[in-house]
């Protein structure tokens, strides 16, 4: 560790520490260093740990002696690629900055972890870490989508932790969705969607129609209100704030959304290139349509949360920038100060406890019928 960069990692009764992966990013370190230093200008309350190589953080953090005080270097001599197998960094990826960070969460030095890195070894060494919460068949990935509603935001999970859900495990996401998005927006009762190829009661899988009644009857418990069946085209509507999935489909539905929003930026950009008088309109429009890209622009979003662990872990998209890495940092801090962990495990357990004893009570009436 860098005497040079050293402070006190565990903070007190006001502070957050946020334990960084500052090597596992498409931009490399410089925009990691560059995201913790915006994050710490914004909040006098933020301490972060940064684990990295120290031959190449260090000269980087050398040009930012204002961090001094409230950064500490850990030296990770390895990294986690992006091609690297999960089963291969849990096998060999004990130096790896990656596995550090989680591993100072779980040690108490940090309240929460932030990483750009591989995603799927990141939830694996995060379930190995930090471990799932009691009952939770597998932690979901929720993440943040632009909306028409009051936040500016829906959130939608799983996005890609897990390709097939049960009902009791999309019940589960709606518990840990909801939780996430009352902590992250202040909002009392988050409206829970489940989404389906329609709203009518009789469509989708009979998986799909279980959850819809499990759900229902957690509403109370979970301090959500359930509106049913969404479809696709809800997923940015003010008619919901969480949207609820299996990992396949939720992942498809993101990079669609992702890959659409690409197409029109590209789409606008050539038409309003394409003529002297497009580029006069073009200069015309710029105002509004510089504020239209702030309103979706990613990196204000930027994060997954992985939710269902003992622990609050981000994963920022990989290509994130500083400002990128500054949400990341600033919604790992906003979930962890929440304090949501413990009481969604207590609501999960509860919920999880009811379906238990109905599915008890079901197989009793049936055993007295035959």
């Amino acid at each position: 560790m860098s005497d040079a960069h050293n402070s006190s990692a565990t903070g007190g009764t006001d502070t957050i520490t946020v334990s960084v992966d500052a090597m596992g990013g498409d931009q490399g370190p410089q925009a990691v260093v560059d995201g913790c230093e915006l994050s710490l200008a914004k909040n006098p309350e933020l301490k972060i740990l940064l684990h990295g190589d120290e031959a190449v953080l260090a000269p980087l953090l050398d040009r930012k002696p204002a961090l001094g005080g409230r950064l500490t270097l850990r030296h990770s001599p390895d990294t986690v690629k992006m091609d690297d197998k999960p089963a291969q960094v849990m096998r060999h990826g004990r130096q790896t900055s990656m596995w550090n960070a989680l591993g100072a969460q779980r040690e108490g030095a940090a309240q929460a972890t932030v990483s750009c890195g591989n995603t799927g070894a990141l939830m694996a060494v995060s379930m190995l870490q930090l471990r799932k919460l009691p009952g939770v068949h597998r932690p979901a990935i929720a993440c943040l989508w632009p909306s028409r509603g009051k936040t500016g935001f829906n959130t939608m999970l799983d996005v890609g932790a897990d390709v097939r859900a049960d009902e009791e495990s999309l019940l589960q996401y709606a518990m840990m969705g909801a939780a996430y998005y009352r902590n992250a927006f202040d909002v009392a009762r988050p409206r829970v969607g489940l989404l389906n190829v329609g709203t009518e009661e009789h469509k989708g899988r009979a998986e799909i129609k279980e959850a819809a009644l499990l759900i229902a009857q957690a509403a109370e418990i979970g301090q959500f209100e359930f509106v049913g069946f969404v479809e696709g085209g809800d997923i940015p509507s003010e008619r919901v704030d969480v949207i609820v999935t299996d990992g396949f489909t939720g992942n498809v539905a993101l990079k669609t959304g992702e890959g659409t929003a690409r197409l029109i930026s590209e789409l606008l950009r050539r038409e309003l290139t394409a003529t002297p008088w497009a580029k006069i309109a073009g200069l015309l429009a710029l105002g509004p349509m510089r504020r239209a890209k702030k309103r979706t622009d990613p990196s204000r979003v930027n994060g997954g949360v992985f939710l269902g662990l003992n622990g609050t872990v981000v994963k920022s998209h990989g290509s994130a920038d500083a400002t990128g890495v500054s949400s990341a940092i600033k919604l790992a801090f906003t979930l962890a100060r929440s304090g949501f962990q413990d009481r969604m495990s207590d609501r999960l357990s509860a919920v999880m406890d009811s379906v238990a004893g109905r599915q008890e009570a079901a197989a009793a009436n049936a055993g007295d019928t035959e």
